[in-house]
C-alpha cells in the first residue's frame, strides 16, 4: 500500500513516516563502492512519486545507470531569506542476511521498532523529511524560506555518484542556499540520568589511501631482504599501532565542558576517559573524535604459495581532525618508510561550524519545544556526511536528525552495524520536531 492513501484531510506527517520508513527500507539500495548493485534508482522513483502526489516537481538526475538523486523546492514567503536544503542519502552499506535476526530488508516491526539495513543510516530521516514535506504541501503551509529537499545517491562510497556529482554538475539546484542540515545528530543521548541531543556541528576529514610495496619476486624457499609482503605488514604495524595525541577543536571542548556541566565531573585535559566514560554506548561514537586516526583495512598480496610476490598492497582508512589533513599525511609517509608508497584514492575535507546563529537557535528551539528539559550539545561526527560535498557551495551544514530514544538503545553502536533498528515513537517525535524547525526558521 502506498504511504498516500490515507484520506489527505487526515494524515499528518506522524501517521505515514513509518510506513514511508518501511517503503524505503523494502529497496535494497546496497552501495559496495564499487558502481556495482541495483543502484538507488527504484528509492528515486519512489521518493519521486510522493513528491509528484501532493503537486511538487521532483528533478531525478542519474550519474550514472541507476545511481539517481532527486531534488524538489518549495518556495517560501520571504525571498530575502537564504534557502536551506533538506538533504539524505538513499544507499546503505550491504547486510548479510546469516548474520541478522531478521531479514536485513524486511522493515518488520518488533518491539515498537522498525528493524532493517537503514533504519538508523538514513532511511529513517529520509522518511521524516518526506512526511513533513508532504504535510507542508498538502495543508498549504508556506515555510518562511525556501526549502531544497534532496535526496543523494552514493553517500556510503564518498559521494562520487551522489552529492559531489550534483554539487559538479547541477549547483543551480541548490541556488540561494546558504545552509543544509542532515544527518548524523539530534539524536538522543542518556547522561548521568538527563536526556542530552547531540548536535552535529562537525565532522572529521576522510582520507582513503593506498600503500604500495615493491621488492623482489622470488621463490618462496630463496632468502629474499627485498620481500614486499615484510615491507608492506611493517609498514601497516607502524601506522595501525601509533599513538595519535589527543587533540582538542572548538566542537570537541564544547562536548566535553558541556558533560561536565551535566555531571559534576571536571573537564581536564590531559584525562578526558573520566568524562567519555559518563557516555555509555555514545562513548564509542564520540572518542575518535579527540584524535586523528588511521586504520588498515584491506590486504592484497601474491598468489601461490611458494612465490614471493614483486609487490602488496594495503588499504588504509584515515580520519583526520579539521586543519590537520597535511600534518597527519606527513606523518603517515614517515610511518610508512621509504621503501612503502603512500598514494591517495579519494580524500574528503574535515568540517566545523559554529554552535551558534538563528539555525542553531531554531534547531535548539525546535527540541525544547518537544522536550523542555533536556540540554542539546554540539559535537564532533568521527564519520562524514553528504554536508562535505555541499560545503563546496559555501553552504554550511548541520547534522540534525531529531530522534527521541529510549536510554538503553544501543542506536550509536547500530550504525553500520547488525540489527539495525528504530523506535516508531521516535521517528514521530523526530518528524513534530522537523516539522516544527522546517514551519518556524
Amino acid at each position: 500500500m502506498s504511504a498516500a492513501q490515507s484520506t489527505p484531510d487526515t494524515v499528518v506527517a506522524e501517521d505515514e513516516v513509518a510506513g514511508i520508513c518501511q517503503a524505503l527500507i523494502r529497496i535494497d539500495t546496497t552501495n559496495y563502492g564499487n558502481n556495482e548493485g541495483a543502484g538507488e534508482r527504484k528509492a528515486a522513483e519512489y521518493v519521486a512519486e510522493l513528491i509528484h502526489e501532493v503537486g511538487l516537481e521532483a528533478t531525478v538526475l542519474e550519474s550514472a545507470q541507476g545511481r539517481a538523486n532527486v531534488v524538489t523546492r518549495i518556495e517560501g514567503t520571504d525571498k530575502s531569506l537564504p534557502a536551506l536544503i533538506v538533504h539524505g542519502h538513499l544507499d546503505v552499506v550491504p547486510a548479510f542476511k546469516e548474520e541478522w535476526s531478521v531479514d536485513p530488508f524486511g522493515a518488520e516491526i518488533k518491539d515498537g521498532m522498525i528493524w532493517g539495513r537503514g533504519a538508523v543510516d538514513m532511511k529513517d530521516m529520509d522518511a521524516m523529511i518526506l512526511a513533513v514535506m508532504r504535510q507542508m504541501q498538502r495543508t498549504g503551509t508556506r515555510p518562511r524560506r525556501d526549502l531544497v529537499f534532496a535526496f543523494f545517491a552514493d553517500e556510503e562510497a564518498g559521494g562520487d555518484y551522489g552529492a559531489r556529482w550534483m554539487v559538479e554538475h547541477h549547483p543551480e539546484l541548490f541556488e540561494g542556499a546558504t545552509e543544509a542540515i542532515s544527518e548524523v545528530g539530534g539524536f538522543s543521548a542518556t547522561i548521568d540520568g538527563k536526556r542530552a541531543y547531540l548536535l552535529q556541528t562537525a565532522e572529521k576529514g576522510i582520507a582513503w589511501l593506498k600503500l604500495t610495496a615493491n621488492g623482489r619476486a622470488g621463490h618462496g624457499s630463496q632468502i629474499n631482504e627485498a620481500n614486499a609482503v615484510t615491507r608492506l605488514a611493517a609498514a601497516i604495524t607502524r601506522i595501525g599501532e601509533h599513538d595519535w595525541p589527543i587533540s582538542y577543536t572548538d566542537t570537541t571542548r564544547a562536548f566535553l565542558e558541556g558533560v561536565s556541566g551535566m555531571t559534576g565531573i571536571e573537564f581536564t585535559e590531559d584525562n578526558p576517559q573520566v568524562l567519555l566514560n559518563e557516555l555509555g554506548n555514545v562513548a564509542r561514537f564520540v572518542g575518535a573524535t579527540l584524535q586523528n586516526t588511521a586504520n588498515p583495512t584491506v590486504l592484497s598480496a601474491g598468489y601461490k604459495h611458494n612465490v614471493i610476490p614483486g609487490s602488496a598492497e594495503a588499504l588504509l582508512d584515515v580520519r583526520t581532525l579539521p586543519g590537520q589533513h597535511e600534518a597527519v599525511m606527513e606523518t603517515l609517509r614517515a610511518l610508512a618508510g621509504p621503501d612503502v608508497e603512500l598514494s591517495s584514492l579519494h580524500l574528503d575535507r574535515a568540517l566545523e561550524v559554529p554552535f551558534a546563529g538563528g539555525l542553531v537557535d531554531s534547531m535548539v528551539a525546535a527540541l525544547n519545544r518537544e522536550d523542555p528539559e533536556a540540554v542539546v550539545l554540539p559535537y564532533m561526527l568521527s564519520g562524514g556526511t553528504d554536508n562535505k560535498s555541499l560545503s563546496r557551495l559555501g553552504i554550511t551544514g548541520y547534522g540534525f536528525a531529531p530522534l527521541r530514544l529510549p536510554a538503553e538503545l544501543d542506536f550509536t553502536g547500530m550504525f553500520h552495524g547488525v540489527d539495525e533498528r528504530v523506535p516508531v515513537d521516535s521517528l514521530k517525535f523526530g518528524t513534530r520536531v522537523l516539522r516544527d524547525l522546517l514551519t518556524t526558521y
